[in-house]
């Protein structure tokens, strides 16, 4: 996106411009000024002023000056489309997100307004897949785990692998298809997979299933249906004595961090720090401790590396360079008019943005951290890094040239041997590779 971040993912009107706008923000522009004008700016003064308008909005949404919000909501909604260059899609993503943080403060109005809201989980599903397809971050991280699990597995002869989020079967086929080309043969394979949907595991049992006997690898598959990753009974793990034991999490430990102290909270009145590293984080730690009693040869996470947590403004600034980076992705890959770009925008991404940007407490889920508080967290629960093997490194490469051959990405492997997946030179995912050092 030229009108706002250069290559080293920084403003294009310099990073301390991007930083000055909150200071600048209190000073709206002019309500009194009429709007015909904004539809004659072009597309770089569009998107700067969006910018402008957007953090000014948010301050004033912070310091709760509810009016001057509004007016200024107003003036984005002449400029924003969902369909339109990236800064308009990410402005009317951001400034939907924006109002309904506002309609949270008259909860009567909210809940009256969202009380006919429907989720269809097939189009849920659909979005999830399009996500995996359209960008390569998965992908890397499928090819990443699964070759750190046949590592880690050499020679084992029952393997037992845990699914923290257990959505996108072509991971686990792969792994079979892997396993059975063993010189010593396949091992017999359990794979226990965990998700909120009943119809997304029943359709993976059948796809790996269905995969196993065309393969001749003995496997079990181990379905655990869970509201949220905090409720789930590791008694339904059945990891049994004798099983090499792997653990692949995707997306999912970012989750645990709204802090139990919160719980059950209201969030008081008025500007607030919702840090997730400024609050304790008990459910988080004690998750992963429990993880680690469980012994695994090999634990992989995959999580957003960016610090989406703070006062609103810093979440805004963050999630403002994030999202652009994802928005960008697929306008270099997709056409405007694309009905499934639109989908994974609105059902994915934008409801990840309403999430940081519009809850508070312990209902924003999506809090997501940079990859060296993991570092912290994971020791600290018991585990040691363990880096990721050169071929390991090679196969992600070699993916995402054959299946995302666009300049835009890079793959980037830090001292510590974890991975980390950029658009230009903006971090946007990370893979790390864990044992247990008991």
């Amino acid at each position: 996106m030229a009108t706002m971040f250069q290559d080293d993912g920084s403003s294009s009107v310099t990073s301390s411009s991007l930083q000055g706008h909150t200071m600048i923000s209190s000073a709206s522009p002019n309500p009194s000024s009429p709007y015909p004008w904004l539809k004659e700016l072009k597309s770089e003064e569009r998107g700067l002023y969006l910018i402008h308008l957007l953090l000014a909005c948010a301050n004033h949404v912070a310091s709760s000056s509810f009016e001057n919000a509004n007016i200024i909501l107003d003036q984005i909604s002449q400029l924003a489309s969902p369909t339109g260059d990236p800064m308009q899609r990410i402005a009317a993503y951001f400034s939907e997100a924006l109002a309904q943080k506002i309609l949270k403060s008259w909860p009567g109005i909210y809940k009256a307004l969202h009380s006919t809201k429907m989720s269809i989980v097939s189009e849920q599903i659909h979005a999830n897949k399009l996500f995996v397809d359209m960008f390569p971050f998965l992908k890397v991280s499928f090819v990443v785990t699964n070759q750190a699990i046949i590592e880690a597995m050499e020679g084992e002869k029952m393997v037992h692998v845990i699914d923290l989020n257990a959505a996108e079967p072509a991971q686990w086929r792969a792994l079979l298809r892997d396993l059975s080309a063993r010189p010593e043969g396949p091992p017999h394979l359990r794979i226990t997979g965990i998700h909120q949907q009943k119809e997304v595991l029943e359709q993976m049992a059948h796809v790996l299933i269905s995969e196993a006997e065309k393969l001749d690898v003995p496997f079990q598959f181990n379905p655990i249906i869970v509201t949220s990753l905090e409720n789930l009974d590791f008694e339904k793990l059945s990891v049994k004595t004798g099983e090499a034991l792997a653990i692949s999490s995707v997306l999912q430990l970012h989750t645990l961090l709204a802090s139990e102290d919160e719980i059950g909270k209201k969030s008081p009145p008025g500007p607030r720090n919702d840090s997730a590293s400024s609050i304790p984080s008990s459910k988080v730690d004690s998750f992963l401790r429990s993880l680690c009693g469980l012994s695994p040869k090999v634990m992989v996470i995959t999580e957003q590396d960016s610090n989406h947590n703070g006062s609103l403004m810093e979440r805004m600034l963050e999630s403002l360079h994030f999202y652009a980076a994802l928005f960008d992705c697929l306008e270099s890959t997709l056409t405007r008019t694309s009905v499934e770009r639109l989908k994974v925008e609105k059902m994915m991404l934008g409801e990840e943005i309403k999430d940081i940007i519009a809850n508070q407490g312990f209902e924003r889920k999506k809090r997501h951290e940079k990859m060296e508080k993991w570092f912290q967290r994971m020791e600290i629960a018991g585990f040691g890094n363990a880096p990721l093997s050169y071929y390991g490194m090679l196969q992600a490469k070699r993916m995402m040239i054959q299946n995302h051959g666009c300049d835009g990405y890079k793959i980037k492997e830090d001292n510590n041997g974890c991975l980390v997946v950029c658009w230009q030179d903006r971090s946007l995912f990370s893979v790390s590779a864990w044992r247990c050092r008991r």
